[in-house]
């Protein structure tokens, strides 16, 4: 019960923080829409994905890849706040109060998925532009995917973030690493349409089980329009699992942080 009201405070520290930053809000939701928007239209018309059903547009193929770089570009915004409360003093405040490390980070993993969470959801009021047809178990089921796909983001972001000491750098390590996993998660083309050493490393991905649970939810009335992505409850296990180990490890850095 002590640990409640500090996850609190940082929980919502994350959200009063992003709220009134209105550049990172336009940033991490408008980016990846115009990025669908350009890319799905463009593509549109010459590439059809593989195993999805006829009929299939490459717009609405992208779309829950859409969704999972809101989740990504929420995750680099929100954890680079960490690099900057070490800049300006706040997060060595944070670490001489009587709280564990693991109470600080679950704080900060926190904020930041809500956050993610927030806009992802607002992004699924796109899908009926798309003809997708979202039922209340759809909606309910997708949330709850994104939620541990976002706080599995958050808490990779947060290994990186905790060891860096410039936002130049966490840019850098960023792009190296967050990016590529979006890339060969499926959101852009199927595990079927790649090549075989492609295919090896997206199977080998745990983000792409959570894209293929994000889709299975989106199109939770209509499975066959989901494609042929991996079935939900191995999607399910696979992320959860990914969400626990990525935590455990945002933790274990922090407490071996000398910051």
């Amino acid at each position: 019960m002590s640990s409640i009201y500090p996850i609190y405070t940082l929980w919502r520290r994350e959200l009063v923080r992003f709220v009134r930053q209105r550049s990172r809000v336009t940033g991490a939701l408008g980016q990846p829409i115009v990025f669908w928007l350009l890319l799905g239209g463009g593509l549109n018309s010459s590439f059809r994905p593989a195993g999805a059903p006829e009929g299939t547009s490459y717009v609405e193929y992208f779309y829950p890849g859409m969704i999972g770089l809101v989740l990504l570009f929420t995750a680099i915004f929100a954890t680079i706040s960490t690099v900057e409360d070490r800049r300006e003093g706040f997060l060595q405040g944070v670490l001489v109060a009587p709280v564990s490390r693991a109470t600080i980070v679950l704080g900060q993993a926190l904020g930041s998925t809500t956050l993610a969470v927030v806009q992802g959801t607002l992004c699924l009021l796109l899908a009926p532009l798309l003809g997708i047809s979202l039922s209340l178990g759809a909606v309910f089921a997708s949330i709850m995917v994104m939620t541990i796909m976002g706080l599995a983001l958050t808490s990779l972001g947060l290994i990186i973030a905790w060891r860096m000491e410039s936002t130049q750098g966490f840019h850098a390590i960023m792009n190296l690493i967050l990016i590529p996993i979006w890339l060969l998660s499926g959101a852009l083309f199927p595990v079927a349409d790649a090549p075989v050493p492609l295919r090896w490393l997206m199977l080998a991905n745990p983000l792409t089980y959570g894209m293929a649970a994000l889709r299975r939810c989106i199109y939770l009335k209509d499975a066959v329009s989901a494609g042929a992505v991996a079935p939900l409850l191995p999607s399910l296990a696979i992320t959860s699992l990914f969400c626990l180990v990525t935590f455990g490890a945002a933790v274990m850095v922090a407490r071996r942080s000398a910051t």
